[in-house]
């Protein structure tokens, strides 16, 4: 375990030294349109997914690309860890992400979320937010956009009963897209409140797409169903590989802590 933890501080000395070497390369984008900005961003994911080999052993698989529907599009992806709030923008030609207001607050990376157009919600504010967040949301979609949504709203330890939040079937229902279910088992080598990396293979699986128009309670309970049974799926093979090289499962991404 020493070694991982030698490994993981390393890592996390190499991905911030990384992001503030971009946030300066990336100063030009202010004057720029948002693409060169999300250009930079994708160049932050692919060197962070390189460390992460690297470094951690953690290789990342994405599967599934293939079912990623051109044009507008309602994203919702499961989320255990900081990880896939910007490893997924590659993925996607025109993403915008659904983020907690205090973000934009955090000097020059949150005038960078600014200027690439993510939309902030106060979780506070209550049905006032709600309402503002679908708008902007469904004005983004028709503009071409493909809109991430986290449904259950921050994240989730790997294996953690499911909590999802109703929100996302209004902006869905406002959007009048396809929307595409997104499952991962990234908490259990990225886990949220703790520096550790642990290694395996990450794996980010995109579901089919489910057609625009679903009645609410339907869309919510297919979204729920379907991201669940993958998410099981691939964290229970993620920990197995885990136990082979390493002994066991990590008690902190094992228990949800």
């Amino acid at each position: 375990m020493f070694l991982i933890f030698l490994r993981s501080l390393v890592f996390n000395v190499l991905f911030y030294a990384v992001l503030v070497c971009l946030a300066i390369v990336a100063l030009p984008t202010f004057a720029m349109p948002p693409r060169a900005l999300r250009t930079v961003a994708g160049w932050w994911a692919k060197a962070t997914q390189f460390l992460m080999r690297v470094i951690c052993n953690i290789n990342v698989e994405f599967r599934g690309v293939e079912k990623i529907p051109s044009g507008p599009l309602v994203v919702v992806a499961k989320h255990q860890s900081f990880w896939e709030t910007f490893a997924l923008m590659p993925l996607f030609d025109r993403p915008i992400f659904i983020l907690k207001r205090q973000l934009m607050h955090i000097p020059v990376f949150g005038q960078f979320l600014v200027k690439m157009g993510m939309i902030s919600i106060d979780r506070g504010a209550g049905v006032k937010a709600l309402l503002d967040m679908t708008r902007r949301a469904r004005a983004a979609v028709r503009s071409g956009c493909q809109l991430v949504i986290f449904p259950e709203g921050t994240r989730r330890p790997a294996g953690a009963a499911a909590d999802y939040k109703t929100g996302f079937a209004q902006i869905y229902s406002a959007c009048g897209v396809q929307s595409l279910p997104v499952a991962l088992n990234s908490g259990l080598f990225w886990p949220r409140r703790t520096f550790m990396r642990y290694p395996g293979t990450l794996v980010v699986e995109f579901l089919d797409p489910l057609p625009p128009g679903l009645p609410k309670d339907e869309y919510i309970a297919r979204v729920r169903d379907e991201i669940e049974a993958a998410t099981r799926r691939i964290i229970e093979a993620g920990r197995k590989e885990q136990e082979r090289l390493i002994g066991s499962a990590p008690s902190y991404a094992a228990s949800g802590s």
